[in-house]
């Protein structure tokens, strides 16, 4: 290759679309780095609904408009795939499972996993999920917070989504590895994330700090992994079974034929991938029901007609308020605030051809907040989703084939966590209305409230 073809390589390629300068994101670097949703809200508002950034080669586009948005990810998903600097960061530590592929290998997975995720085995495991919520609220709330006292919450709900990821996916007690694993997949995700948003990325092999602690929670992962599969193996041995596993998914993942590698990369996947999202969306629930006193009022009123335990799928009909406060709270902080793809062949977005190789960024954090979509964006107002129906511009976990696929779950525990906790318990913001500040909204894998979720929690009835 020549000079010449090096340097017109290196050059951005023009589609016509508006954006930022070189010279304007080499002065936005470091809010870029340090706070990337403030960043593209404000290019978004400056440039419209598909907004062109200045980098070499082929096209980087962020895409705000819904019908961009269905065609990248629904209608020609098959030409725009994973191989991004996003997911590939992420494969550094979970390798190559469903949520971070981009070969045409995950649709196998999916198929083999997907049983799992069936309604018919949700309901059979949401007394685990209501076991892993009663366990940490009691361990923590239990007699403590009688008379009211400050609760990181997102603490709390880092604990049970661990826990319940462990119980109904893996039939496993992780309550032993759970500090560890909490670590090990905090540290993880800070990295992942440091990678990805690297200008200057570094070879695998490179002792550099940030290497370095990858490597550490990767072992860490590693490790915990190894231990559930083994457990597993050596609890079938011991009955004497040979053929089947178990139908979760880590039964399903053994019976399957994948080697170790491939099941440590699922099982890694879902740790962090299972954990790591809806433990984010509780706490920003939590947050939103405790600044709407009658909004949680009417959950606690609508959690008390219901009869017996709250199930893990078909809450939308039983309880719909509280179905809708989830679906306003994911609205508001979706756990995946970006998504990434680029294309495989030529196309057009927004009526402009895009050659082979264009970056496509989503995020659903701005579609979200888009006011023709959603009057009064930034309010909560659950009433948004009484309706039940699908709403245009609505993707807390993706769109199209590769839609989370434990969407269902996710949604199931958040309701259920909600359920345990707000039958017995109110939540207050700490020092009253007035005095109160949200925590700054954290872009990490999942958003994450900065410095945690610090809330007042009562026990029902006391004053």
């Amino acid at each position: 290759m020549s000079v010449a073809t090096r340097l017109q390589a290196m050059q951005p390629t023009d589609v016509g679309v508006p954006g930022p300068t070189s010279w304007d994101m080499a002065r936005a670097f470091r809010s870029v780095r340090a706070d990337p949703l403030t960043f593209l809200g404000e290019v978004s508002q400056r440039f419209g609904d598909t907004v062109s950034f200045p980098v070499p080669g082929a096209p980087a586009l962020l895409l705000n408009d819904p019908a961009d948005v269905k065609h990248v990810l629904q209608t020609s998903a098959r030409s725009w795939g994973k191989d991004t600097v996003q997911y590939a960061a992420l494969a550094r530590v979970t390798g190559p499972g469903l949520l971070a592929s981009a070969e045409p290998s995950w649709i196998d997975h999916r198929r083999l996993a997907a049983p799992a995720f069936h309604h018919q085995r949700l309901e059979a495991v949401g007394d685990e999920v209501r076991a892993a919520a009663r366990t940490a609220i009691t361990a923590r709330l239990g007699g403590t917070a009688r008379s009211g006292e400050v609760v990181d919450v997102a603490a709390l709900t880092h604990t049970i989504g661990l826990d319940a990821v462990g119980r109904a996916l893996f039939s496993t007690d992780l309550s032993d590895q759970a500090h560890d694993l909490l670590a090990a997949t905090s540290e993880a995700a800070d990295l992942v994330v440091r990678l990805g948003r690297s200008i200057l990325p570094r070879a695998e092999w490179t002792p550099t700090r940030t290497n370095l602690r990858l490597r550490s929670a990767r072992r860490r992962l590693d490790a915990g992994a190894a231990a559930i599969i083994a457990e597993r193996r050596a609890r079938n041995a011991h009955a004497g079974a040979t053929a089947h596993h178990g139908d979760d998914l880590l039964g399903l993942l053994l019976d399957s034929g994948m080697h170790d590698g491939e099941i440590r990369d699922e099982l890694v996947t879902m740790v962090i991938a299972g954990h790591e999202t809806v433990a984010a969306a509780l706490a920003w629930t939590l947050m939103l029901l405790a600044e709407h006193p009658v909004a949680q009022r009417r959950v606690r009123d609508e959690l008390a007609r219901h009869a017996g335990p709250v199930p893990l799928v078909g809450h939308r009909d039983r309880l719909p308020w509280t179905r809708a406060v989830v679906d306003e709270a994911l609205r508001l902080y979706p756990p995946a605030w970006a998504i990434s793809r680029r294309s495989h062949r030529d196309d057009e977005l927004g009526g402009r051809p895009v050659p082979a190789g264009t970056l496509a960024i989503i995020s659903p954090w701005l579609v979200h907040r888009r006011p023709d979509l959603w009057p009064e964006p930034e309010a909560f107002r659950p009433e948004r989703f009484l309706d039940g129906t699908a709403r245009t511009g609505y993707l807390p976990f993706g769109q199209g084939p590769r839609l989370c696929i434990g969407r269902e779950f996710a949604l199931g525990e958040m309701v259920v966590v909600l359920a345990e906790l707000l039958r017995e318990h109110r939540l207050e913001v700490p020092g009253g209305p007035g005095a109160w500040t949200r925590p700054v909204a954290e872009a990490k894998v999942a958003v994450h409230p900065r410095g945690g979720m610090p809330l007042v929690v009562r026990r029902t009835g006391s004053p």
